[in-house]
């Protein structure tokens, strides 16, 4: 639906966002200055004593300092009620008296049907109910007794039992004055191909309502009580109402419960979300029958940034875990990825829950795997890496994984954290040879038998580990980053234009990372002053005071607030490229080292160290005359190209 033009300035204009923000928080009465709309309050996000949540009520916005949280009274009502934006929309309307725009009459004509509709389905929810009671059901109550649900619970859940027979809900509805169209509209009734009258959907099974995250039952869930019955378990068929792919089971109670800090799961079956709920669990969703969709996938990270995918243990729930990594990888952005939490084999959550409790459930969702780990996981189980073709298929295969990720920056930290994957396990796998050749000793590590034995413990080795480069990297580096940092402070309209490279900067010190998380958390930012003091408040004073008391950032012109815009943007420009090049220097000689280690001598590990630093002591020189950053990186490669065109495999005599 779209909004008038002007609504909503004058929807903003009639609320007065203390007055929503109060009904959730209580003041702090020392802090806040109701008169200047300046209030104070603990976060509501977040556990705190202290009052370091701002609410502007002149402004209309609210800050908070602790956990970043931040946003209007739309922002609020949606972050709180755990809603879509023009559910926000309504709810604030309605509070401040504001009648909704009008839908256009086909529009109106297809909510009152779906309203309709939604009518049958509580009263078929209300007679399945019943029926539960009665004797056929039976059978149903002490099955559900043995899945320990009490009658608190089943009344909770709402959960009902279809007795057997072919119209029992058929005559029951229409014996209500429900229209016939509308049982079949429903779905709770199917046409005869047999010119009789329609026979029931649901026909002895337990009845589960599904309903969508307005409260409405919109589809039922049937579990049959027949082992013979071919379909164990069956859904409604899609209606005007229900689309399973766009459907999740508990989807209203789960939003609720993820908007007051509980964690997102994503279950399996209509049990599992039940007694993961029961158990303290309450942010608890499932898919309907199906695997997750794209939509299912959208659906959840508007209630949480990542959502726990719970799988049993058993290989249909590893394969329908796999499966979700590729449906996932296009869509996955900074801030919206999924994590999995795999059971022990044989058991369900259910399971899990009686067997060994709450306590052994919730140490598994806080030791969930990230999405990372489990591409991982699954393009190397089980594979033999003994030889360069089968290593060159895992890079081929793990490269067109990554390259489904479309954010640029992401890619980038899935890169490196799949290197370093790939490092352990290559390292882990090295074959070993019997004589004159490869050993594993007792620190597990593989070295080289024979005279000249040395180990390759994944280290640099010591004349590049002691070496100029080593010692002076920290110092210079951080001299550049100092500069960056300077710059983005000053001129933060710049952080957007250069995200990409700054998201994936590694910088020095605790200091440089907190100051480039700050800028990276307010990247909308763009006002110099305020931004200053947010990092003030966040950080405190020190980092800020130490950064512009460097030598080196009080002569570079750009770092000033008032410097050419031109001029900033590409000495910022330049420093990035100088950092990223020197780097570069740094990880060819650490690849080279890497790669060469455990098959090459002494002898060229030394000469290395040399080129490493006879590299490093030009890259000393290019910090006084700003000169020469691609000469070094030339005649780095040339130098260690040198060395392997010469007899560098051959081992030198003693």
């Amino acid at each position: 639906m779209s909004l008038p033009p002007g609504f909503l300035d004058e929807l903003k204009t009639r609320t007065s966002i203390a007055q929503v923000v109060g009904r959730k928080v209580v003041w702090d009465a020392r802090k806040s200055q109701p008169g200047k709309g300046d209030m104070w309050a603990p976060c509501p996000f977040h556990q705190e004593k202290s009052a370091s949540f701002h609410v502007d009520d002149k402004k209309g916005y609210y800050y908070c300092f602790g956990c970043h949280a931040k946003g209007d009274a739309l922002g609020f009502i949606k972050e709180t009620e755990n809603v879509s934006f023009m559910e926000a929309v309504e709810i604030m309307a309605r509070e401040c008296g504001m009648t909704m725009p009008a839908r256009d009459p086909k529009a109106q004509e297809k909510q009152d049907r779906r309203a309709e509709l939604a009518d049958v389905m509580e009263k078929a929810v209300q007679f399945f109910k019943l029926q539960l009671k009665t004797s056929q059901g039976t059978a149903a109550r002490e099955y559900l007794t043995g899945r320990q649900l009490n009658e608190q619970a089943l009344d909770r859940w709402e959960i009902g039992f279809a007795p057997e027979g072919w119209q029992n809900l058929w005559d029951h509805l229409t014996g209500k004055g429900v229209k016939e169209d509308q049982i079949l509209a429903a779905g709770l009734a199917k046409a005869s191909n047999k010119g009789k009258k329609p026979y029931d959907t649901f026909r002895n099974r337990i009845m589960y309502p599904i309903r969508d995250a307005r409260g409405r039952c919109i589809a039922f869930g049937g579990r049959a009580m027949d082992p013979a019955d071919n379909a164990k378990y069956l859904n409604s068929p899609e209606t005007e109402l229900f689309d399973k792919g766009r459907s999740l089971y508990n989807h209203g109670p789960a939003r609720e419960a993820s908007g007051k800090g509980a964690p997102l799961i994503v279950a399996e079956g209509y049990m599992d979300v039940i007694a993961l709920s029961e158990a303290g669990f309450g942010a608890t969703v499932a898919p309907l029958g199906t695997a997750v969709t794209e939509m299912q996938l959208q659906m959840l990270w508007r209630i949480a940034p990542e959502p726990i995918i719970t799988l049993d243990g058993d290989t249909a729930g590893q394969r329908a875990a796999l499966r979700l990594i590729d449906l996932a990888l296009p869509l996955i952005g900074p801030g919206q990825s999924l994590r999995f939490c795999i059971l022990p084999e044989g058991l369900d959550p259910d399971d899990l829950l009686r067997d060994k409790g709450a306590g052994a459930m919730r140490a598994l969702v806080e030791n969930a795997k990230p999405l990372v780990h489990l591409l991982w996981q699954r393009e190397t189980d089980g594979i033999v890496l003994d030889s360069p073709e089968r290593r060159a298929a895992l890079d081929q295969s793990l490269r067109t994984a990554l390259g489904k990720i479309t954010d640029s920056g992401l890619r980038n930290h899935y890169a490196a954290e799949i290197k370093y994957l790939r490092s352990e396990l290559f390292a882990a796998q090295r074959p070993q040879r019997e004589k004159g050749g490869w050993q594993k000793g007792n620190s597990g590590n593989w070295s080289k038998s024979g005279k000249g034995r040395f180990e390759s413990k994944g280290v640099a080795v010591p004349s590049t580990k002691n070496s100029l480069l080593a010692q002076s990297t920290d110092v210079e580096e951080r001299v550049r980053e100092a500069v960056i940092l300077a710059i983005l402070v000053n001129h933060p309209k710049l952080i957007g234009e250069f995200l990409s490279d700054l998201e994936v900067l590694d910088l020095h010190g605790p200091d440089h990372r907190a100051l480039i998380a700050g800028l990276l958390r307010h990247v909308e930012e763009t006002d110099r002053e305020v931004l200053r003091k947010i990092l003030e408040a966040e950080l405190g004073p020190a980092p800020l005071e130490k950064l512009y008391s460097l030598r080196h950032v009080q002569t570079v012109p750009a770092t000033r607030s008032g410097a050419d815009d031109d001029l900033t943007r590409m000495t910022l420009a330049e420093e990035l490229a100088k950092l990223e090049a020197r780097r570069g220097v740094q990880r060819e000689v650490a690849d080279a080292v890497e790669d060469l280690a455990g098959v090459a001598d002494e002898g060229l590990t030394w000469r290395v160290g040399q080129a490493a630093e006879a590299s490093e002591a030009a890259n000393r020189k290019s910090m006084s005359d700003d000169e020469g950053d691609g000469e070094d990186r030339g005649a780095m490669s040339q130098y260690l190209q040198s060395l392997i065109d010469g007899e560098i495999w051959v081992k030198k005599r003693k």
